[in-house]
């Protein structure tokens, strides 16, 4: 799973003054709330501090910007919400839900500046020549260790198809409440969202549905 190290991310390896740091943070947020298009590279160096100049000399140009911006954003969270670490012998089932609570804490943003769960929300919906990057770079990495799981869940009775039509199921569920969320709580009370969709609970669900669908888990328990 390709995680941000001190060595790899530009916010960790310099000062928040650094020069570079500071257009890299603007330019995550201009991105985040206008898109690629929309954005600009004079209100970035504008909002950052810096000259016109700064963004050719230190990134090259305004794509490369965006795709280093859209890098951090997700090394950003990949560090605040690690991927567990899972000992020999782990059973399956713990396995998936610690991989779904992982994905449902990263996908709700909580504890993150927005833009940084807006900026990838952005890329996924409407991809750009840095979606192929961050699905290479951190999706494809992630998603592979979930159909591993599903695989040793099933002992092997599913095909390679099979296991990733399932763990699309699994993506899917996590995504709409990040996604449609403003949706989700227009069609569900207050009262319910606040006792049945916190992070925890929300997991728990995910995992006992997916688990019900594969033949591997209790009836759904009543909330």
């Amino acid at each position: 799973m390709a995680t941000a190290t001190p060595e790899n991310d530009p916010v960790t390896a310099s000062g928040p003054d650094d020069p570079r740091v500071r257009i890299l943070s603007a330019a995550g947020q201009e991105f985040a709330e206008k898109g690629y298009e929309a954005a600009t590279v004079r209100d970035i160096c504008t909002a950052a501090g810096v000259n016109g100049a700064a963004v050719n000399y230190y990134f090259g140009d305004k794509q490369r910007l965006y795709l280093e911006s859209v890098r951090h954003a997700h090394q950003e969270r990949v560090r605040q919400v690690p991927q567990p670490d899972w000992l020999p012998g782990t059973p399956p089932e713990t396995k998936l839900r610690d991989f779904v609570g992982n994905m449902i804490e990263r996908m709700l943003g909580l504890g993150q500046p927005p833009w940084q769960v807006r900026l990838m929300l952005r890329e996924i919906l409407h991809p750009t020549d840095a979606c192929r990057e961050l699905v290479e770079d951190y999706i494809r990495p992630h998603f592979t260790i979930l159909v591993a799981i599903l695989d040793e869940l099933v002992a092997g009775s599913l095909s390679q198809a099979e296991l990733r039509r399932v763990g699309l199921s699994v993506v899917g569920q996590c995504f709409l409440y990040r996604a449609a969320g403003d949706v989700v709580g227009m069609l569900i009370p207050e009262r319910e969202i606040n006792h049945l969709h916190t992070p925890e609970k929300l997991a728990d669900h995910v995992t006992a549905f997916s688990l019900a669908a594969l033949g591997r888990g209790e009836p759904l328990p009543k909330p």
